[in-house]
């Protein structure tokens, strides 16, 4: 075959069929004509390649081909525009349905604190049992609790405590479909925090205990919380599986809690960032507990006016029903 005189007899069509790719709006005459440059398009590669034609032409005229095929297909989405509208849509949406389930981590949590921080009040006893000798309480209480947070330069703290915080919320949702793991990190969490902060605070550092907890554990537990009801949620979907089989049951919520996983991710980078740099720096006590509110605040609105219509409008943070895979039908 010359080459030179096949590309000389058909470089028109193939202009015209770049120029069809490229409007923006084609009227019916001009969709025809796009579907016939592309059946005689594709005979020309096809002709060519069976010539063994030079390789420019045929990743030229392959390129054009794909151009073209995406367009008359009209491919609903990129994957661009799939990672915007989960993370405008889906994750949101995800969040906003474990708000029950995030309160009610949350409010245990909060409860079992406090009423350890007042337990270990008083009671030099255990205070010896947990934290050993005085001169032990007295280095805790006066260096090593601020220490940690200045122990490591800033962007190296920041990064470890962003994976461990990563993993363990990755683990809460992994580990929630046997629920009773969720509830001993929980309890675990809560009572560390609450006999500290009672520690802290009888010996008049509770000033001290705010101002570097509030700054990223705003929304660092709140984080946690959310692992912990995706967790929780997850094993309810187990157990009261509804109209649904419990294989579908925990399938669909199943997906739905990994995408919070990754969500997590993304929340617990904003509050390791705050952790390394806002927590240990020198910012008056309130200015570090304002980021920290500005932070916790914004996940919320996130979760309110994004997540809220989402949900509303039938969004679950699961995968489209295209990927999800064929579901028995159920009634309900």
């Amino acid at each position: 075959m010359d080459v030179d005189a096949f590309r000389a007899v058909h470089e028109h069509e193939w202009a015209r069929l770049r120029t069809l790719v490229a409007t923006r709006h084609l009227n019916g005459s001009q969709a025809d004509e796009l579907v016939v440059l592309y059946q005689r398009t594709a005979t020309h590669l096809s002709a060519l390649r069976s010539a063994q034609s030079e390789p420019v032409l045929l990743d030229e005229l392959s390129t054009l081909l794909v151009r073209a095929r995406a367009r008359l297909t009209g491919s609903r989405y990129t994957a661009w525009r799939q990672v915007v509208h989960y993370s405008t849509r889906g994750l949101p949406a995800a969040f906003w349905r474990l708000r029950w389930w995030t309160t009610g981590a949350a409010a245990f949590t909060i409860v079992l604190a406090v009423v350890s921080g007042f337990w270990i009040v008083g009671h030099p006893a255990a205070q010896a049992s947990l934290f050993g000798s005085d001169e032990n309480i007295r280095q805790l209480v006066q260096s090593d609790f601020e220490g940690y947070y200045s122990e490591y330069d800033h962007a190296s703290f920041a990064g470890r405590v962003w994976t461990n915080n990563a993993m363990v919320a990755a683990t809460c949702i992994a580990l929630g479909i046997a629920g009773v793991p969720i509830l001993f990190s929980l309890t675990l969490n809560a009572v560390n925090v609450g006999l500290q902060g009672g520690l802290l605070i009888e010996h008049g550092r509770g000033e001290l205990f705010f101002g570097l907890i509030l700054p990223h554990g705003l929304l660092e537990l709140t984080a946690v919380f959310v692992a912990a009801g995706a967790g929780l949620k997850l094993f309810w979907a187990w157990v009261s599986p509804g109209p649904r089989t419990r294989s579908q049951s925990l399938a669909t919520e199943g997906r739905a809690m990994m995408g919070v996983a990754l969500g997590l991710v993304v929340v617990l980078f904003v509050s390791g960032l705050i952790e390394g740099f806002v927590t240990p720096s020198g910012l008056p006590t309130w200015a570090r507990i304002g980021v920290g509110s500005l932070a916790l605040l914004a996940f919320w609105l996130y979760c309110l006016l994004l997540g809220r219509p989402a949900a509303a409008a039938g969004e679950t943070g699961d995968l489209e029903e295209r990927y999800a895979g064929d579901g028995v039908p159920v009634t309900g």
